[in-house]
């Protein structure tokens, strides 16, 4: 069986070698690319099974961001950060000559997204904000910063979901051991040695901390841009990243914004949930 994307590849105003699938979709079809975006660190597996099913209608691009995944990783620490990653992708958007698309962004993804939005407001069609908004809980980015770089590594895949289950069973409560193997093989590769480790950089744990790194101060006016634009924010019900007051005040700026809320999951949800699914599909039918 063929496989459903291409492994590609662009390169960074600093020559890092970036990676990122592309799932072509039908030949011809008129409907706008979709653009994921990932979280801090994740990497292009996050969005397997959401882009397969897209890309039945329509392109989707799922970029790596520096250090993650098969994208190299930077000599500079300093360069993790979201601005830099933003600017990553506007050079892959211009290759791609990808002028108007649709986003979905997990976590650091959403933080991408509304900064893409407000370097060129108009070109974003449609908006999937997974848990995460212009202001974020200083709790969740705590927690993060609790396990970010921490660089463990396990003999076995059941022993990483195992290690997987003890950090974050919080968010996920009601997860399986089969559930967390998935999350495992998402989230880490085996090493040269045969561990099985994480599959970043652990220098991204350095910048993290510096004010304005996890994310950039005062989103609004980025968030504002993105006024009237279809969104659906889907939010774990769990949620240390966003707050409800929060997720009422982007309500309120953006009237074309619907939520929906996963029961008993934290951050983030997968994005596999059937509910989300739906929602999705139905975000993109009037994106067009």
């Amino acid at each position: 069986m063929a496989a459903s994307y291409e492994d590609r590849f662009w390169t960074s105003s600093d020559g890092l070698n970036l990676h990122y699938r592309n799932y072509p979709g039908p030949a011809g079809s008129g409907k706008l690319p979709v653009l994921c975006l990932h979280g801090l660190t994740r990497n292009a597996r996050d969005f397997h099974a959401l882009a397969e099913e897209l890309a039945a209608t329509r392109r989707v691009v799922v970029p790596e961001m520096r250090g993650r995944g098969q994208s190299g990783y930077a000599s500079d620490s300093d360069t993790y950060s979201p601005v830099t990653y933003v600017a990553d992708v506007e050079r892959l958007l211009a290759e791609q000559d990808i002028t108007r698309f649709i986003a979905v962004g997990t976590s650091m993804g959403g933080l991408m997204t509304m900064l893409l939005a407000a370097m060129q407001p108009g070109r974003i069609a449609a908006v999937v904000m997974n848990d995460i908004g212009p202001e974020i809980e200083a709790q969740g980015v705590g927690r993060i910063a609790g396990y970010v770089g921490q660089g463990r590594s396990y003999p076995t895949w059941v022993h990483a979901a195992r290690g997987l289950a003890e950090a974050h069973s919080a968010a996920f409560p009601d997860y399986s051991l089969d559930q967390w193997l998935e999350l495992a093989k998402r989230t880490m590769v085996v090493s040269q040695s045969g561990r099985i480790v994480f599959d970043y950089d652990m220098a991204i744990a350095e910048p993290f901390s510096k004010p304005g790194n996890a994310a950039p101060p005062d989103l609004w006016p980025a968030f504002d841009t993105l006024a009237g634009v279809p969104m659906l924010l889907v939010r774990g019900e769990l949620s240390d990243l966003i707050s409800a007051e929060t997720v009422e005040q982007m309500g309120r700026r953006n009237p074309a914004m619907t939520t929906i809320t996963v029961p008993r999951v934290g951050h983030a949800p997968t994005l596999d949930e059937p509910e989300v699914r739906a929602a999705i599909h139905a975000l993109l039918a009037g994106a067009d």
